[in-house]
């Protein structure tokens, strides 16, 4: 695992925005990246659109989606849309409405697997891009909800009790196959969280991705990362 800090918010974008575009130069002929919704990585895609890449070689995803349909204000479909897909030519694939989240989420597990490789633990992702919740979630996998306990599927639909809403999310099984995992985190709020996901003996969803991923980065800020120990 590795762990960077920058001073501020914008200098934490450009960085997410650097480490993705790198990904997608070094991985040919077909790079994949699975995009997080949220204000943190919102800058980070906003950033990335400048750079001059092979994105027509890009299969993009993304790692968890609100069921709303896709012109709602909290659609991450849309966010993305907005702030990178319609400004490169990359191949992305949203994850499609339904009113029946169950179905939406298995009609898009078939998608996956039309382009990620599979290895041997089943769908291998390559770079994912995840935020960190207050309460420790990551994706749509939040503290204590069935999707949780999922061991064969990769991407599911998560009633969330707290929310008294469906979210579709991709699963700890597929997250944990990513051969890389970058988290993006910012602002003192988040800095509590932050220390107990890092610290090494947290349950919590974003601990056990982190903990079990082939290859973790955080990207924090200064204030995120002030209750680490240094």
């Amino acid at each position: 695992m590795r762990i960077r800090v920058f001073s501020d918010a914008d200098r934490l974008a450009e960085a997410a925005a650097g480490e993705i575009a790198a990904w997608i130069r070094l991985e040919i002929p077909v790079p994949s990246i699975g995009l997080a919704g949220g204000t943190t990585p919102r800058g980070a895609y906003e950033r990335l659109r400048s750079h001059r890449l092979p994105w027509r070689r890009v299969q993009a995803w993304l790692t968890d989606e609100r069921a709303v349909p896709p012109g709602h204000i909290a659609s991450n479909t849309g966010m993305v849309r907005r702030t990178l897909f319609d400004h490169v030519p990359a191949t992305f694939h949203p994850v499609p409405w339904s009113e029946n989240a169950a179905e939406a989420a298995a009609a898009y597990e078939t998608d996956l697997a039309g382009f990620l490789p599979r290895a041997a633990r089943g769908l291998q992702p390559g770079l994912v891009v995840l935020g960190l919740g207050e309460d420790g979630h990551t994706a749509s996998l939040f503290p204590g909800t069935s999707a949780l306990e999922e061991t064969r599927r990769g991407f599911v639909a998560n009633w969330v009790p707290q929310l008294d809403a469906w979210r579709l999310t991709a699963t700890l099984p597929l997250l944990t196959s990513a051969r890389r995992a970058v988290f993006l985190a910012t602002g003192r709020h988040k800095a509590s969280i932050v220390a107990e996901v890092l610290s090494g003996d947290s349950d919590l969803p974003a601990a056990r991705v982190s903990r079990e991923s082939r290859d973790a980065v955080w990207l924090l800020d200064r204030e995120a990362a002030s209750r680490l120990d240094t």
